[in-house]
């Protein structure tokens, strides 16, 4: 079994580069982002021109109507990022400020 740690590992990032390339139509994808004066994301706009504050984008993203981000647990609150898929200019710390 410890043999194919290699081979395992290989298979899941060729999954993942195959749904990577699979963009839902259905979904909005976030494609600007508002910070507060300390840098933090406070709003995110999206393709169709909707504006969203941080609590409203995490239900959506939890309940899976955005694109390409996740939601993950840390400092003891839920967190929006962006779908780590190693393309740095998509990072919603990256996209431009609306």
């Amino acid at each position: 079994m410890a043999d194919n740690f290699e081979e395992v590992y290989q298979e899941y990032k060729e999954l993942a580069e195959v749904a990577d390339n699979e963009i839902d139509p259905n979904k909005e994808q976030i494609v600007a982002v508002r910070k507060n004066d300390e840098g933090d994301l406070i709003a995110f706009k999206t393709n169709q021109g909707r504006e969203l504050d941080y609590v409203t984008a995490l239900q959506e993203a939890k309940n899976g109507t955005l694109a390409n981000v996740d939601v993950f647990h840390k400092y003891g609150r839920d967190i929006l990022r962006s779908e780590p898929d190693g393309i740095k200019s998509n990072n919603l710390d990256n996209l431009p400020d609306f």
